[in-house]
Order: structure tokens, then sequence, then C-alpha cells
């Protein structure tokens, strides 16, 4: 993710918590806050000490990077969001945990809508 996409400062962070809405499943809460004077998305990771070693945080920030990289396309500007890791990510791998944040987005309503593309007979 590139800098201009990424929540670092504890102030933007504890604003998404306060102002925010949540919406959760069992391997993630996701806060979301609607900025649209914004004109791009921004992301910002959690994943407690509890979920392991440093080793084992940074390789599921690596991964949950990448899955936000790769939605990037499919995910409403003007919003930051603030993922938090709950500790059932620790034993899944890079499909399921793709899966599991595409259903939590859902829930929260923020995948953009596709049209349909419509069928010639």
């Amino acid at each position: 993710m590139e800098k201009k996409y990424k929540i670092k400062k504890n102030h933007e962070f504890s604003r998404v918590f306060e102002k925010g809405r949540s919406s959760a499943n069992r391997q993630f809460v996701i806060y979301v806050l609607n900025k649209p004077e914004q004109s791009h998305f921004r992301a910002g990771l959690t994943v407690s000490k509890k979920m392991g070693n440093a080793v084992t945080r940074n390789r599921i920030k690596r991964l949950l990077r990448e899955v936000i990289r790769e939605m990037s396309d499919q995910l409403q500007e003007g919003k930051d969001y603030i993922v938090i890791a709950r500790k059932p990510v620790t034993q899944m791998n890079y499909e399921e945990i793709k899966k599991s944040m595409k259903h939590v987005m859902n829930v929260a309503g923020v995948l953009k809508k596709h049209k349909k593309p419509y069928k010639q007979k």
C-alpha cells in the first residue's frame, strides 16, 4: 500500500474508533468513517500482542495489506478503514483471510456495487 493510503497517526485511529461505525465477523472487526473531502480511501491495521510474537503479527499485517491492495478497486473512496484482526487469523492462510475480509467488508457495506454485464441471447 502506498503511503497516502495508510492511517498511521494515533489521533487518526482514535477519530475512526470514536466517530466511525463497526462491523465484525469471527476473524475481523472493521471500523469505517466517511470522509467525503478525501479522494481516496485510507486503511489502518491493528494486530494485538495477544496474537503472538512479532513475526506472527507482522505476517498477519503483511497478508492484510496485500488483501487490501487487491481489493482496492472494490473499496469505496472517501472513507477511512481500520481493520482489527482477531485470534483465529493466526491459523489462516492467505485465501481464507481474503475470503473473510471480503465477507466483513460486505457486511459493513463498503464494497462497490458492480453492475452485472448484460447477457446477449
